[in-house]
């Protein structure tokens, strides 16, 4: 416990600061790192980290396009863009398995390029909410809302739940839980908004949007949470990696996160965050 506590005080210190520099070089380059690590742990989980030189192609896409967003802020290399360097990405792959078809069969082709995509499609959505107005109020209640339904469900579950929610996949989880941790979502979603709002004097909020993306976050992150942990299971993994002490790895932190940060950033463009 005290070693899970120290972790998190870590991670919540190093969270503050990514906010902090939300609009800067440094927050790109940090959130790069984060979804190369976590691509590198599923590679690893599932055996597909062998394949060196495709992985490190992956690697590479994903830098590159953790990068741009901030250089293409400033009006910089504006014609190095994804439309150029994703199909280059795909092409380095096709003539690694050219060249190495015969250890790198097509699963493994649609597999890595599959997850990459997907992961840095999902994680880069943070990159596009640090740069608007009222960036930083976005990214906070993204990561609370996939991060502190956890705790909601934890004491909802511990006090009152009876019924398992999926026991083969995580026996701990039940129906009560979720009902606490959709209704706990919702209110610390409201109490951040104001917070923002009256404190913070910050932009005009639709409240009663942001409660009800707060309790389908809830949701949403739970079907992260439950996937990766049906892909543990399915490679007899403990945890993802143990870059957090008590925690596991990125994957283990960032599961719900996946899923939620495009559903939030969806939110946001169609105007239902800020009034």
């Amino acid at each position: 416990m005290v070693t899970r506590i120290k972790s998190a005080a870590v991670a919540i210190i190093i969270a503050v600061i990514m906010l902090i520099l939300h609009d800067t070089f440094v927050f790109n380059l940090a959130l790069g790192f984060i979804i190369c690590v976590a691509i590198w742990e599923i590679f690893r989980a599932t055996g597909y980290a062998k394949h060196q030189a495709v992985a490190i192609a992956c690697y590479a896409f994903v830098a590159v396009d953790s990068i741009m967003p901030a250089l293409h802020y400033h009006g910089w290399a504006l014609f190095f863009n994804s439309r150029l360097y994703y199909p280059m990405f795909i092409m380095a792959v096709c003539v690694l398995y050219l060249i190495n078809h015969k250890e790198f069969n097509y699963t493994d082709f649609f597999f890595m390029i599959g997850v990459t995509s997907l992961f840095n499609y999902c994680f880069s959505t943070l990159t596009n909410m640090a740069r608007v107005p009222g960036g930083v109020f976005l990214l906070l209640i993204t990561l609370c809302a996939a991060w502190l339904a956890d705790s909601g469900a934890y004491f909802a579950g511990t006090f009152l739940g009876k019924t398992h929610l999926c026991p083969e996949i995580s026996p701990k989880k039940t129906v009560e839980g979720l009902i606490g941790g959709v209704a706990a979502n919702g209110i610390i979603m409201l109490i951040i908004s104001l917070i923002y709002r009256y404190l913070c004097k910050g932009y005009p909020v639709h409240f009663v949007w942001i409660v009800i993306a707060g309790m389908l976050c809830a949701v949403i992150g739970l079907i992260g949470d439950l996937t990766a942990s049906i892909i543990k299971r399915q490679t007899g993994i403990k945890d993802y990696g143990n870059i957090m002490p008590g925690h596991g790895g990125v994957m283990d932190r960032f599961d719900s996160v996946l899923l939620v940060a495009p559903f939030m950033y969806y939110v946001y463009t169609q105007g239902l965050i800020f009034a």
